[in-house]
């Protein structure tokens, strides 16, 4: 009889945990839906942003008439990435949206030169592409076993390097080093997309409920950042200049 209640007794612990392991997937999928989500919000509103400006002989001339502009519209871009990071403990979800969504405009203005250098079809072609393989890789990330971890201070590390190289050569007009950094920029972003989603998963199921609006939003800027910078470096080697 004893052992006959031990059973039942595990058996309905191990059914308890089935149960709560199955809501907090679903709860953790919930909000993934909602990183998802705002990323394309954010995509959204660079595109339109970007059409706009093409759109505006005025903006267009000020872009390409005043140099300056494009290295404060660098630094206000990078100052709200650094700020939303910093703060958005004390921000409200709210507020921390609408940062978001100003940075994803503000980097339509920036990108929307890109539009007049390359043609519209290797445009379109490669952010198809883009779309693909960061669709493969977030889902490797999503449902892989494998923890990832381990490869995030290396992809950092890189990153770094990468940021250094962009600058160095800046000053070097390298075309062959350009190259090289380049393809280090695809190998990096592609890794990033995988390593991001599975970081923002585990934010999804560790963090407390009330912080999970300002989650999703990180989350969305992290992945955001990566499909633009995925983007940019393959439209280097597929992109057909006018």
């Amino acid at each position: 009889m004893n052992n006959w209640n031990n059973d039942y007794q595990g058996g309905y612990n191990t059914a308890i945990q089935a149960e709560n392991e199955m809501t907090l997937q679903r709860y953790v999928a919930g909000v993934m839906r909602k990183v998802y989500g705002k990323m394309s919000l954010g995509l959204l509103a660079t595109a339109i942003t970007s059409f706009l400006v093409l759109s505006s002989e005025t903006a267009l001339s000020l872009l390409f008439g005043t140099p300056a502009v494009m290295w404060i519209l660098f630094a206000v871009e990078i100052g709200l990435v650094i700020y939303l990071s910093a703060r958005i403990d004390k921000m409200s979800t709210g507020m921390s949206t609408a940062m978001f969504y100003l940075y994803s405009i503000i980097n339509g203005v920036a990108l929307a030169p890109i539009f007049l250098i390359y043609t519209g079809a290797s445009i379109a072609t490669t952010f198809a592409i883009t779309a693909g393989t960061f669709g493969i890789m977030s889902i490797a990330g999503y449902v892989t076993k494998q923890d990832l971890s381990k490869f995030g201070s290396i992809l950092f590390m890189a990153l770094i390097g990468l940021i250094v190289c962009v600058i160095v050569n800046l000053f070097l007009h390298n075309t062959m080093f350009e190259m090289l950094i380049s393809i280090a920029g695809v190998l990096i972003f592609t890794g990033l997309t995988a390593w991001d989603t599975q970081s923002i998963k585990r934010m999804c199921a560790e963090a407390d409920p009330s912080m999970m609006g300002k989650v999703a939003t990180m989350g969305a800027l992290s992945l955001y950042l990566d499909f633009i910078n995925l983007f940019l470096y393959l439209l280097r080697f597929l992109g057909n200049r006018n």
